[in-house]
């Protein structure tokens, strides 16, 4: 006889081999995307030990300061001396002024997860809440009306919605102010004023996307035959729609979201330059045109982090939502 706590720990050894597997693969895609990381760099030509010693040094300076480096080692063991370090949380030293790589890009790393966070979450609120009134009314004139607004917007960059806010919040009606940063601890009324025009900009794509989604899926999801069965056994429309359609429909829209997480974080380094916020997406640009390698390194590695963090969460997510989908990993 099967009980409930045997159905329970089945699961529950289920998720954790699900979760496991997604492990399994986001733990190489870690090693590899650090790999041409550091490739970059090496790729780059530039010699931090020449840019150290000065113009004026003699080549025997110069190579001392390679080999204090270890810039003289096969790349392979430059490799494994940078993971290494990676690992333990040293990203390396800016070329440019002799700070730890890790502590610019905590200073500038909160301004960047205001920007992609509140992204996210409006993202989420207003694609879900559309998604699911088109959903339910699917070949109404709500559906109609979403499903074009989602169509429409989908098709604006970024930077092109940041600069409409701009014109209409920011000059037209003066609400909410055009650049620059106002820390959460300093102000928090002021902090969501300037981060809402570069959020909702950013967020713009991701509610059409989800929108979409979450429609398409719930419309597949209400013509399966549990759904008949779920009102002829009286079940309530609501029990119906959030336990049972909603947990089945909701694949297609998770896994977009996890394809999002990438473009919010890369977005940001246009809306900062267009907002004027000194977030890791500008220190990263900044660094890239004077050649900091290992602040440049340092900000794609924290942002490799970021995005396989974040994949992680929706896969498990997903295999918590969907048996099934968990059952095929």
């Amino acid at each position: 006889m099967v009980t409930g706590g045997t159905i329970r720990l089945r699961h529950g050894k289920a998720l954790l081999r699900h979760v496991g597997g997604t492990l399994g693969i986001t733990l190489p895609v870690f090693f590899i995307a650090t790999l041409i990381t550091f490739l970059l760099g090496v790729v780059s030509g530039l010699d931090p030990a020449a840019g150290i010693a000065g113009d004026a040094a003699s080549p025997e300076t110069v190579a001392r300061i390679r080999a204090d480096l270890g810039l003289d080692q096969p790349v392979v063991f430059q490799y494994l001396h940078w993971i290494s370090g990676v690992l333990h949380g040293d990203l390396g030293t800016s070329w440019f002024n002799g700070v730890p790589a890790f502590e610019l890009i905590l200073q500038r790393l909160p301004i960047s997860l205001s920007i992609a966070g509140v992204a996210l979450l409006v993202g989420v609120v207003f694609g879900l809440g559309l998604g699911l009134v088109a959903g339910v009314r699917h070949g109404g004139r709500l559906d109609r009306a979403i499903t074009l607004f989602a169509a429409l917007v989908s098709s604006l960059p970024a930077f092109v919605v940041a600069f409409v806010l701009i014109l209409i919040f920011s000059l037209w009606l003066g609400w909410l102010p055009s650049s620059g940063y106002v820390p959460f601890a300093d102000d928090p009324i002021g902090w969501l004023a300037a981060v809402s025009i570069p959020a909702v900009a950013l967020s713009v794509d991701v509610i059409a996307d989800l929108a979409r989604q979450l429609r398409t899926g719930l419309v597949v999801a209400l013509s399966e035959n549990y759904v008949t069965g779920a009102v002829v056994r009286g079940l309530s429309h609501r029990r119906i729609l959030f336990v049972h359609v909603l947990r089945n429909a909701s694949g297609p829209a998770l896994t977009v979201l996890a394809l999002k997480v990438p473009m919010l974080i890369g977005g940001a380094v246009v809306t900062e330059a267009i907002f004027n916020m000194p977030g890791m997406g500008k220190l990263a640009a900044d660094s890239a045109l004077r050649g900091d390698v290992p602040v440049v390194q340092g900000t794609l590695v924290l942002s490799i982090l970021l995005i396989l963090a974040c994949n992680l969460c929706v896969n498990v997510l997903l295999g918590v939502l969907q048996p099934a989908a968990r059952r095929r990993s």
